[in-house]
């Protein structure tokens, strides 16, 4: 019985040795080539494996090692266990050049961990100058070849900018085409209207305004109408401002115009009336209405200006 128990408790210890060593921090650094030509590059890689729980600081490298191993860059990677994910292995790595000849010593890093430091292995690397045969003479430095480079090597190694150019180049001609071939649009000049004659709308507004027999309904209205007509006629026919005028006053400017007393006489009585009812408040009879629309459609056709075509106008300007 204390036999058994004795390879047990050895059983015990072991597994615990063992499980303590694989649990351990485990450093390693190596050269991809540890030899290499003068300013070659190579590679040396730093790594720790270690439980994700433990805090791990590692070395800091300088600028160079040894002295004349320069650190050129340096790249950092994690890779966890597949088998337990509690392991990482933490890795770095830093590409190195020399330029002297020799053998230089890499020295041992150590990697500061939660159970004490865990040191690498010092590497050696070697750096080899590139062997030359004396033997054999020095020549001169060759001259830079002469290449021929014809058009068609230019256009080969252009084509895309061609393309493009001679594409631009269509463009513009068929906006030029279009703009030289369209059809130009013909401008119509319409003749220009006749003008109507002043007492055409005189007569005209004069029959609206008996057609509408206003004196039945408003004669004063009525009346302002009618002298309104005359007066907006003979401005038209004689040039008198007749809207700013009295009557005396279109009377006396009337003197020096040619027109017979029988005519002034018709506009008199139109406006004359007018001026009654609209200020006197007369009231007019129906027969003297009409006599006013009477008198006033007489003194605009008798007073009219003479017709003449256009034609006639165009052989007299000549």
């Amino acid at each position: 019985m204390i036999k058994c128990f004795k390879y047990f408790l050895v059983l015990l210890l072991t597994g615990t040795f063992y499980t303590a060593f694989a649990q351990a921090p485990q450093a390693e650094a190596k050269l991809d080539r540890a030899t290499i030509l003068i300013g070659q590059q190579t590679r040396l890689n730093l790594s720790i494996r270690h439980n994700i729980k433990d805090k791990i600081e590692f070395p800091a490298l300088v600028d160079s090692i040894a002295g004349k191993v320069q650190i050129v860059s340096s790249k950092a990677d994690t890779i966890f266990d597949k088998q337990d994910q509690s392991i990482e292995t933490v890795h770095r790595a830093y590409n190195i050049t020399a330029f002297d000849s020799g053998a230089y010593v890499i020295p041992s890093y150590a990697f500061k961990t939660t159970t004490g430091p865990v040191y690498t292995q010092p590497l050696t690397l070697t750096v080899q100058t590139v062997a030359v045969d004396t033997t054999k003479g020095f020549y001169d430095i060759k001259q830079p070849l002469v290449v021929n480079y014809s058009f068609f090597d230019w256009l080969h190694d252009n084509w895309q900018w061609v393309a493009i150019g001679f594409l631009v180049l269509l463009i513009i001609a068929g906006i030029i085409y279009y703009f030289v071939t369209r059809p130009k649009k013909v401008m119509v000049v319409e003749p220009p209207k006749p003008k109507v004659p002043p007492h055409v709308i005189a007569l005209q507004k004069l029959q609206e305004l008996r057609g509408k027999k206003a004196y039945e309904q408003d004669v004063k209205l009525y009346h302002i109408e009618l002298s309104e007509i005359l007066r907006e006629y003979l401005e038209k026919r004689y040039g008198i401002k007749t809207h700013e005028q009295t009557s005396d006053e279109i009377f006396a400017s009337l003197r020096t115009l040619d027109i017979t007393d029988d005519n002034k006489n018709l506009l008199r009585q139109v406006l004359i009336l007018a001026d009654l009812v609209k200020f006197a408040k007369e009231k007019p009879l129906h027969f003297e209405n009409e006599q006013s629309m009477d008198n006033a459609i007489s003194f605009v056709n008798k007073t009219q200006q003479a017709y003449q075509p256009l034609a006639d106008k165009q052989e007299e300007g000549k």
